[in-house]
């Protein structure tokens, strides 16, 4: 029983090691527990592309935020 616990924790290991290296290979920016949260999210039924989306976005106005801060200082 352990044995099979250990078995599937190792593959679900290995899956995301190999998403993380993908992600970087295509430059995401993603870290392992933003990879990890995205995928959660993907198995709950969010659309990928909806939350792609959605991080660029994120991504934009966290980029604009520092911009303006920048210019303030």
């Amino acid at each position: 029983m352990a044995s099979a616990a250990n078995s599937n924790l190792n593959a679900v290991r290995e899956t995301m090691d190999v998403l993380l290296e993908i992600s970087r290979l295509l430059n995401t920016g993603l870290d392992m527990e933003s990879l990890s949260i995205c995928v959660r999210l993907c198995e709950q039924g969010i659309n990928p592309e909806a939350l792609s989306s959605v991080i660029k976005e994120l991504r934009k106005a966290s980029e604009s935020l520092k911009a303006s801060e920048n210019s303030t200082n």
